[in-house]
């Protein structure tokens, strides 16, 4: 078991990846067999490739507020008049599409949560035809992304209740950027400042869901929240470092969650969620349901 992402990358030494560390972290813990843990893994697998394809086709959410907006991604890359890197906006489209699944009651993978469940599927799906991975690779990418996250949750949070969008999508996309260096060959080492690079850039990201709803602005922060992790991915890569530690930065996450005010932490009361236009929409939204 490790505690720390200096642990998890120390501890990474003794075993051919951080997925098998992973792996037989999950088997102390819960007392499964291998097998039994990779079944479970390869059906979330399954569940995001199925939201993604549902998405792209095109969906509307229970309140009309989001949707369609991943067929428009999946238009554009058709179209290949595009400025950024396909597979990019690929892990865009894709992001966007579990999202906007979620959002009409659909069934998603919380990764770490359901409102950021679109970031490390989309990743995953979109870099997984330019690394053409094989199966047993796709799962230990996720795997690889769980034993960061594990991590995160365990000294700061996950959730946006608790430390705003920083430790929702913020998470999400510094467990997406570890495992694409695993993936692309980096080491733990590599990966670890994949995530610290992530969380600093992201750190102080607010929560302020429109009418309180997972929908605006989440389908779009989990798009970006994509992109920011083939970024720090691929600095990472690079050789670039974090000059603060990744287990300090996770706790200047933390720290910042813990003093951020509640307006700012999933309640509606500030940010987005207080302008004009967001408060017309939730008394159009509410006034429906009436």
């Amino acid at each position: 078991m490790f505690y720390t992402i200096a642990d998890l990358v120390e501890q990474a030494k003794n075993y051919p990846s951080v997925a098998d560390l992973m792996i037989a972290t999950e088997m102390e813990v819960t007392g499964r067999q291998k097998e039994q843990i990779i079944a479970l893994m390869e059906r979330n697998l399954t569940v995001m490739e199925n939201s993604v394809a549902e998405g792209v086709m095109g969906v509307t959410s229970v309140t009309g507020l989001t949707g369609g907006d991943a067929k428009k991604m999946d238009d554009y890359l058709t179209s290949g008049n595009f400025l950024s890197g396909e597979t990019i906006l690929k892990a865009v489209r894709n992001g966007i599409a579990v999202n906007e699944v979620n959002a009409k009651m659909g069934l998603i993978c919380a990764t770490p949560t359901a409102g950021s469940a679109g970031v490390v599927a989309g990743v995953l799906l979109a870099v997984r035809e330019r690394l053409n991975l094989s199966h047993e690779e796709q799962v230990n990418f996720l795997f690889t992304a769980g034993a960061f996250g594990l991590v995160i949750a365990n000294n700061a949070s996950i959730s946006g209740a608790e430390g705003g969008c920083q430790a929702e999508v913020g998470s999400a996309s510094a467990m997406a950027a570890a495992a694409l260096v695993c993936a692309n060959g980096g080491s733990a080492h590599q990966a670890a400042q994949a995530v610290a690079i992530t969380l600093k850039n992201m750190m102080g990201l607010i929560c302020d869901p429109v009418a309180g709803l997972v929908e605006v602005p989440c389908v779009k922060r989990n798009a970006l929240g994509s992109s920011q992790a083939f970024i720090s991915a691929d600095m990472a890569l690079a050789g670039i470092q974090s000059v603060i530690p990744p287990d300090e930065v996770v706790a200047a996450m933390y720290q910042v969650g813990r003093q951020m005010p509640s307006i700012f932490k999933e309640t509606a009361e500030g940010g987005l969620a207080m302008t004009p236009t967001a408060q017309r929409l939730q008394k159009e939204i509410f006034a429906k349901q009436q």
